[in-house]
């Protein structure tokens, strides 16, 4: 027993340190998440901008988009906000906001002074759909094709690099199907 106490904390760090040396290298932007291939979880919210207007998830039928989980209160959001209205004025990408967690007007000042590159806002403050979606924070931005099945999930900021290399391939093959 006394041997067993002894070697303890040797079996304990040696685990511990195949456990980190298995994470190195990994990328925290590239998250699986298990709705790849399924459609957008069914959800009825209201609109960010008319809280008399509910919004389901049709808003994704019929064209690609791209679902910007996204809050006043998330730093990060702010540094992406200019590249996503980038996206949506000079790219015409079609972008749907989903408002996480916020406050209503808090999130409609900031579109107001900062621009809106949504076609769609959707409110979620108490984080329902974010939760549906898996969300572990914000930003996270999802690829879903015309038919409403999520393609693509990037976590973190998406700038012009990240449209370029890892999303702008993945919106331009579903587009082709359409």
């Amino acid at each position: 027993m006394k041997r067993l106490l002894l070697f303890t904390p040797l079996i304990l760090a040696v685990v511990l340190g195949v456990v980190l040396f298995a994470g190195i290298g990994k990328d925290p932007n590239k998250l699986e998440s298990a709705l790849i291939g399924k459609p957008v979880p069914e959800f009825l919210l209201t609109d960010l901008h008319n809280e008399s207007r509910e919004l389901s998830s049709e808003v994704f039928e019929g064209q690609v988009s791209l679902l910007n989980v996204w809050g006043t209160w998330c730093p990060a959001c702010r540094d992406e906000h200019g590249d996503l209205v980038w996206l949506a004025e000079e790219k015409g990408v079609r972008i749907v906001g989903l408002n996480y967690k916020d406050n209503r007007d808090d999130a409609l000042v900031w579109l107001d002074r900062l621009g809106d590159p949504y076609q769609v806002s959707i409110y979620d403050p108490r984080g329902s759909l974010g939760f549906d979606l898996g969300v572990y924070g914000a930003p996270e931005t999802y690829v879903i094709d015309a038919d409403g099945i999520v393609r693509y999930r990037h976590v973190g900021v998406v700038n012009e690099k990240v449209w370029e290399q890892d999303i702008k391939p993945i919106v331009d093959r579903f587009r082709e199907k359409i």
